[in-house]
């Protein structure tokens, strides 16, 4: 996970013009770490930024995309999420309440096969099930 003490500087580091909706959205993603759609930034951020609208937060996320201050998170073909985490990991998604989860990946203890002399330029790594809270509730 980057860690940001100054997210002006950093964005300013990653060729990106630290506007005040811009820096609140990075700000969102680094402490919420919720794995948001659009619709939950921009609920969750339209009273403190009145004049955010859902088209700032899309060429935001793109802007952070394009320049490796976030990932997308596609888990669902209907659903496209945004992670501030760049770093390998994976995400786990439940099934029952909809939450998404990282989890540590160590791709030299991982076996692939049939792809010998490729070259991986992007990864992706998501696994779907019951989250341990909500399989805690199933077995009361």
């Amino acid at each position: 996970m980057v860690e940001v003490e100054n997210i002006g500087q950093y964005l300013t580091s990653k060729d990106i013009r630290p506007s005040m909706q811009r820096v609140k959205i990075l700000e969102y993603l680094l402490k919420r770490r919720n794995h948001p759609t659009v619709d939950t930034i921009y609920n969750d951020l339209k009273d403190e930024i009145l004049t955010l609208s859902k088209t700032t937060i899309y060429n935001t996320l793109k802007l952070f995309v394009e320049n490796g201050v976030a990932i997308v998170i596609n888990i669902e073909d209907n659903e496209t999420r945004y992670d501030a985490d760049t770093s390998l990991h994976g995400h786990f998604k439940c099934t029952k309440c909809d939450g998404v989860f990282d989890f540590t990946v160590n791709l030299n203890d991982l076996a692939f096969s049939g792809i010998e002399g490729f070259t991986v330029n992007e990864h992706h790594i998501y696994l779907k099930g019951m989250c341990r809270v909500c399989k805690s509730k199933e077995l009361v």
